[in-house]
């Protein structure tokens, strides 16, 4: 069935659902910066943009998305922002101050939030930032929750006038099972591309000091008004009976499902869709029932600590467990609730029972075959030993691994420009950093313009590989693509350094590794110096010479020239190079090559040779016909 039809079912992801749920709420605008858990929703979106009328917008980074997302709603015109839980911390400054200012149409911010950091460089609890902001929390449990619960939000934002917070994991959106469909909103049915309407009140939406010490009021009023919301549409549910309750929310609802059918008790369940603000009224009768209480949530103890606040006022002494029988930190599980409800229940704790399976070898992350990240950090540990070596987010993160080790830190998005820039003042040295295309423009900007304005020894590469690619190839202002398919403005990243006033720009092709060491060296003669390292992800750029009936250049290894030496493997650890321990050689999977050339460009002993398709060897390293493609493939990759 079609995703666009306007009833029956399909087995949705999590993030397809809070989609298909965005457009059954005729929502007109949906921005977002791609990163997993969250990314579906928005390229699920983009697939049916031009179809629904509904704008869609990679913007350049989440603060960015929730700014366009606000220009929506405060026009009158229901809105989303999509991100993953790190990308509110972005958004946040604009997030605390839209709190007071709120939602004219319904504005929803969805935060995937990712427990046991799948994709992640930690694992916060965005439910706090609900709190800390004064904005209501939904949190579904699975797909047809999601959906259900993107309607809702957008519903409640209008009642109330604030913007929602819906928190979805990774094991919601990235679950697939059967969601039931409701109807299209109508503009979305129709294709109707909206017009807003703005009107100015400069109480509400100008936040000077004066006026926001009038609308921080409004905050708490509205969250009074977000709990009644939520008794009218049962957000929060109570199941079952007895003396053991249990209070819980999101997947782990699941898991305490299993375990209570597998245990064979009866539980007294209170089922959270609104995580806060808590009913408090509810909590306190729901208590008064029962002989111990236990909280069942990942990460944080956000919904314990409240619980524990409210009876304690309300004069209950209910014995309220929760993070001293399950884990602070990780995902839950099926066995690590029922292990708890064991404890609380007094029954003997069951061993996990974990299906054995025959043990695999260890399949360590790895750089892509031919994927241009390789050679620069090849390069950067060859002429760079000692410099400090901060990057970034992305793909590239990799290159702190073996063999390549060439990146000292990593933090969050842009920190490779920022710590760059400061340990350069700190050390007094000269410092190489690295960042993707995508994240350059997300937070690279900013922390450039300061280490030209303080002056400090910073070589930059910025790794142009014309995508976003960690996240799925979404497109980004280096690709000149918007994310419906429409041709965009495409920002030349050496054009902007320039523009920043950076001393030396130069673009190079990582293919090429001469080239590549001499603009590394260059650039130590200058203040602040940024070399573009331009070739497509080697993903994007097979799948294009597989559209056009091509491929790449094919790389051989001549094995009475091998000495076995390694320095291919050692130094570049492609996946396509294989070292047979017997014959003590090195060869080359044909099937993985992509055409790269830099095993031929290190190899000492010229043994590595480009195979021509009648089969003749060129063993000059680079063919000018190869160095011709390479570039014709980036400039015409879109």
């Amino acid at each position: 069935m079609s995703f666009l039809d306007e009833t029956g079912s399909d087995l949705l992801l999590g993030n397809e659902a809070i989609a298909r749920g965005a457009l059954e709420a005729d929502v007109a605008c949906v921005a977002a910066y791609p990163g997993t858990p969250s990314t579906e929703v928005t390229e699920t979106l983009s697939k049916y943009a031009k179809q629904t009328g509904v704008y869609v917008e990679y913007s350049t980074n989440e603060k960015v998305a929730l700014e366009v997302a606000t220009a929506f709603s405060w026009s009158n015109l229901r809105a989303m922002a999509t991100m993953k839980h790190v990308g509110l911390n972005v958004a946040a400054d604009t997030f605390m101050s839209l709190a007071y200012q709120g939602a004219v149409a319904g504005l929803v911010i969805l935060t995937a939030d990712d427990p046991g950091m799948w994709s992640s460089q930690n694992e916060q609890d965005n439910r706090i930032f609900g709190k800390f902001a004064g904005v209501p929390v939904l949190v579904p449990s699975d797909p047809q929750e999601a959906k259900d619960f993107t309607k809702i939000a957008f519903e409640l934002s209008e009642s109330i006038g604030a913007p929602v917070l819906l928190r979805s994991t990774t094991r919601v959106s990235h679950t697939r099972s059967p969601v039931t469909f409701s109807p299209l909103g109508e503009n979305v049915r129709q294709g109707n591309r909206r017009k807003g309407t703005f009107k100015p009140d400069i109480v509400r939406f100008v936040s000077l000091p004066a006026n926001a010490k009038k609308n921080h009021p409004k905050v708490l009023q509205r969250l009074d008004q977000a709990i009644s919301f939520s008794r009218n549409h049962e957000l929060n549910r109570l199941e079952g009976s007895g003396k053991v309750g249990v209070i819980t929310q999101g997947v782990e609802y699941l898991y305490v499902k299993e375990a209570e059918r597998d245990l064979g008790t009866q539980l007294n369940i209170l089922k959270l869709g609104m995580v806060y603000p808590l009913d408090k009224e509810l909590i306190v009768e729901f208590a008064k029932q029962l002989d111990v209480l236990l909280v069942v949530e990942e990460l944080e103890p956000f919904l314990e600590e409240m619980v524990k606040a409210i009876l304690y006022e309300a004069g209950l002494s209910v014995p309220v467990h929760g993070k001293d029988v399950l884990p602070r930190v990780d995902e839950l599980s099926y066995w690590k609730v029922r292990n708890a409800l064991e404890r609380i229940l007094n029954l003997p704790v069951t061993e996990p029972q974990i299906a054995q399976v025959p043990s695999l070898p260890p399949r360590p992350p790895v750089l892509c075959p031919g994927c241009a990240h390789r050679n620069v950090f090849y390069m950067v540990k060859k002429t760079e030993r000692k410099s400090v070596k901060p990057s970034d987010i992305g793909c590239y993160t990799l290159g702190a691994l073996d063999p390549l080790k060439a990146i000292d830190t990593c933090i969050a998005m842009g920190a490779s420009v920022g710590l760059g820039s400061g340990m350069a003042k700190a050390q007094e040295e000269r410092v190489i950093s690295t960042i993707g295309d995508s994240t350059f423009f997300h937070t690279g900007l900013p922390a450039l313009v300061n280490a030209v304005y303080n002056r400090s020894k910073l070589t930059l590469i910025v790794l142009d590989n014309r995508i976003t690619a960690m996240t799925g190839h979404q497109p980004n202002p280096s690709t000149g693509i918007t994310a419906s398919g429409d041709i965009g403005a495409h920002l030349d990243i050496e054009q902007v350094a320039r523009g920043l006033g950076v001393d030396y720009v130069k673009s190079v092709d990582p293919y090429d590794l001469q080239a590549l060491e001499e603009a590394i060296k260059e650039a130590n003669d200058y203040t602040v110096a940024v070399i573009v390292a331009k070739q497509p992800c080697a993903l994007l750029r097979q799948r294009q010479l597989q559209r056009r009936g091509e491929r790449a250049p094919l790389y051989a290894v001549e094995e009475e020239k091998c000495t076995g030496c390694r320095v291919c493997v050692n130094l570049l650890g492609c996946p396509a190079l294989v070292f047979d321990r017997d014959k003590k050689k090195v060869s080359i999977d044909e099937d993985l090559c992509a055409g790269c050339s830099a095993c031929a460009q290190v190899c000492p002993y010229n043994a590595i040779y480009e195979k021509s398709i009648e089969g003749e060897k060129n063993f000059d390293v680079v063919s000018d016909e190869s160095r011709a493609r390479w570039q014709q493939w980036y400039t015409t990759l879109f």
